[in-house]
């Protein structure tokens, strides 16, 4: 495999951005707005707003999201920022079930991965998840938390792993603090 770099994401890396999240699973037709927001509006919001939506996301400093270059290629794509700062997480049930309170801003969330085809199995991920940590804790993160799928206890689709995989978690040394769902932990790393 060739070196592997991790940008941040940014307003001028917009296309980079683009070709990260298109290259197969939901990215383009999400957009990285999932966990931004409410069901309602998500349903009702075009690919193409959505699109626009994530332009303007990458405006904003610090970055919230991170993408990663394979050589020349952006190869793939982690969203971290601030709990707080994704409204979907706050008014999920299953995320509820963290030890940490709700409103802490030191509590960051990496939330969605993409990895475009050619590029999976590879080790790509956590690259990215490692990259995550870092951009969080040089911004102010007390701790990243995870809700990764436990492919171990459910049979994942590559679509359903846009939460990360538990082992990539485990092995990036974050540990379970809670389990709402027979396959999606909550998983937490003190930075």
């Amino acid at each position: 495999m060739a070196d592997i770099v991790i940008r941040p994401a940014s307003a001028d890396r917009f296309a980079d951005a683009e070709h990260a999240l298109t290259g197969g699973g939901d990215g383009s037709s999400c957009w990285c707005q999932w966990w931004m927001l409410p069901n309602k509006e998500f349903s009702s919001t075009s690919r193409e707003e959505k699109r626009e939506l994530l332009r303007g996301d990458l405006a904003a400093r610090p970055a919230s999201a991170l993408i990663a270059y394979v050589g020349d290629e952006p190869a793939g794509w982690v969203k971290i920022a601030p709990r707080t700062a994704q409204p979907r997480l706050q008014r999920t049930r299953a995320v509820q079930a963290s030890p940490e309170p709700m409103d802490d801003d030191a509590v960051w969330a990496v939330s969605c991965f993409v990895v475009r085809k050619e590029h999976r199995r590879q080790g790509l991920g956590g690259a990215l998840l490692d990259a995550a940590v870092a951009h969080a804790r040089a911004h102010g993160a007390r701790i990243v938390e995870g809700y990764p799928v436990d492919a171990q206890a459910k049979k994942a689709t590559s679509n359903e792993l846009f939460h990360g995989a538990l082992s990539t978690f485990l092995d990036a040394g974050f540990v379970e603090v809670a389990r709402p769902g027979a396959a999606r932990p909550i998983v937490s790393l003190e930075v």
